[in-house]
């Protein structure tokens, strides 16, 4: 028995709330018909209702969410046409399921396996942070991955030589999956992943990457720029492109350094 997320929406907001849960998390998103001009998108992304709620954040007005239990998760037989997912032409995400490209030397791959709550890596704020990951972190630098789900940026910042590499999550499966894709990349010793909450995270990491989403960033402000060392980059990429500026308002005294966009996603880059 599965459960289900179910976000009823007003139809012309269908794509936008399939976006929401796709960088909550979802592996795949059922849509169903629906009634009065709203339709119903049904995925999974937790057995614990309230890490649900958390990694979808504040909902926009009119949507409306619950849970249901069913015999079967929403179909995975987009796992039959996932492909590699090229970040950089030095950086490539690979399904854990497929077999190594064949690369020119000194291209980095990295194979994900999402596990039963995670996406793989192909949405537009994972490959943007992803990234980011490769271009900002070396040996010598710490890193705090926050929302890792995968771990996929905390692998990359691991086999790039960065230490520590501390990765966390509000969902139990989320450690489970970042300690799995550390060890099938060769990294398991360098990762520290747990659950353990941001307000409890102890020290300053000279990069932060936060995947999440805006509702979710402005509440943790306060100690995203608490764990941020003094002269560190903090990552987001959870929020739409042209539409974050209240996420930047509640990090000041952070500026934007960087911004890249892709397919109305925007990974933004802050220092003091």
């Amino acid at each position: 028995m599965a459960r289900v997320v179910e976000l009823r929406v007003p139809a012309a907001e269908a794509e936008l709330a399939a976006d929401r849960l796709w960088t909550a998390g979802a592996q795949a998103v059922e849509e169903l018909g629906g009634r009065g001009g709203t339709v119903a998108l049904r995925s999974v992304l937790s057995d614990d209702d309230a890490v649900s709620r958390t990694r979808l954040g504040e909902l926009p007005a009119g949507w409306e969410l619950g849970f249901v239990d069913q015999p079967d998760a929403p179909s995975e037989a987009w796992r039959d046409h996932a492909v590699p997912i090229h970040v950089s032409p030095t950086l490539v995400v690979r399904p854990a399921w497929l077999a190594p490209l064949a690369t020119t030397p000194g291209v980095e791959q990295v194979a994900i396996e999402p596990a039963g709550a995670f996406g793989l890596g192909d949405h537009p704020t994972t490959r943007l942070a992803a990234a980011a990951a490769e271009r900002l972190t070396r040996a010598g630098v710490s890193v705090l991955d926050v929302g890792c789900g995968t771990g996929v940026l905390a692998v990359i910042a691991a086999l790039r030589g960065a230490a520590p590499v501390v990765a966390i999550d509000v969902a139990e499966a989320a450690l489970e999956a970042t300690w799995a894709n550390a060890a099938r990349n060769g990294v398991e010793r360098a990762v520290d992943v747990s659950t353990t909450p941001l307000a409890e995270v102890d020290g300053a990491f000279d990069v932060v990457f936060a995947n999440i989403l805006a509702p979710t960033l402005v509440a943790l402000a306060d100690d995203l720029l608490r764990v941020l060392a003094p002269d560190g980059t903090l990552v987001i990429s959870g929020v739409l492109a042209g539409a974050y500026d209240h996420v930047v308002a509640a990090l000041h005294p952070l500026a934007v350094v960087r911004t890249d966009v892709a397919d109305g996603w925007a990974a933004v880059e802050l220092r003091r």
